[in-house]
């Protein structure tokens, strides 16, 4: 009896292991595929349940996400002859998991093979412009060109590159001192060239300024003494018509001032005879002496 009932326990935990490694589990972000003897000889289609031979056939899983490689700096000589640091990183997924295993077998193996496609493809591509596209839009054109050149030999192990993208693209350090001290010395020269510039200019603009200057001084001086002048003629002319009206009067006019400007606010002291013909109207306001 004892027997008996050990081996139905032992056949009902036979069975049960039987059961469990007859099914396996694919999630919707995972691809399987089955191996038997260590030959893959199916895939799983969908996500769910699935059945295999127990104990003969073993299952692996692989994801079906797209993936990052993050890529370590690379040095590359573009047409110039000019060393260039390009960081890059790759998204990339698992399109054909019957290929991907047969020719890579895991991600560390895939993450190898990919950077030496890289590599090799941003020599090819990088190496045939100069380093200024890499900093103009053509930039775009240049990752879309490198992913174009890894896949053609990515889809031999399976794998499907989604993007390249080009992080930085510096020069190395050396390179980087030297293009900066010539930047700062053509800097410097277009900086003596453009003040030497504005002080001439200034000069023309002083120059021109001054000779304005003495233009306007002259023209005014000119106005000046023609206005002078026909004050001076036009007074001359009211004192001749004064003179030619009444000649006494105007030489009363001419005494009044030569008497304000020979005797002035302060003492003044005048020896001349009391019969001078300056003093003439002190005594006859008359003038008839």
């Amino acid at each position: 009896m004892r027997l008996a009932i050990g081996a139905a326990l032992i056949l009902a935990v036979g069975l049960i292991i039987t059961l469990a490694n007859s099914f396996y589990m694919v999630r919707e972000i995972d691809h399987a595929i089955v191996l038997q003897f260590g030959e893959p000889v199916a895939r799983a289609d969908g996500p769910g349940l699935h059945m295999k031979v127990p104990f003969i056939q073993q299952v692996v899983i692989m994801d079906s996400r797209i993936l990052d490689l993050d890529t370590p700096p690379e040095r590359i000589l573009s047409n110039e002859q000019r060393p260039i640091l390009i960081d890059t990183y790759v998204r990339w997924r698992i399109a054909d998991p019957l290929l991907y295993y047969q020719r890579i077998r895991n991600e560390f193996t895939a993450g190898q093979t990919l950077t030496n496609t890289l590599r090799a493809d941003l020599r090819a591509v990088i190496g045939e412009v100069t380093f200024s596209a890499l900093l103009s839009p053509e930039r775009t054109n240049l990752m879309r060109q490198t992913r174009d050149l890894m896949n053609e030999e990515a889809l031999e192990f399976g794998i499907v590159i989604v993007d390249v993208r080009i992080l930085r693209a510096d020069l190395p350090a050396e390179i980087e001192q030297n293009v900066f001290e010539r930047m700062r010395t053509e800097r410097e020269a277009l900086a003596r060239e453009t003040r030497a510039r504005g002080e001439s200019e200034a000069i023309r603009i002083r120059s021109r300024g001054e000779r304005e200057r003495v233009v306007l001084l002259a023209e005014a001086q000119r106005e000046g003494e023609i206005m002078r002048g026909d004050g001076d003629a036009a007074r001359n002319r009211i004192f001749a018509e004064a003179y030619g009206r009444d000649p006494e009067f105007f030489a009363f006019y001419r005494s009044m001032i030569a008497y304000e400007r020979a005797l002035g606010a302060d003492s003044t002291r005048m020896v001349l005879a009391p019969d001078s013909d300056f003093f003439r109207y002190f005594a006859d306001p008359a003038g008839a002496n």
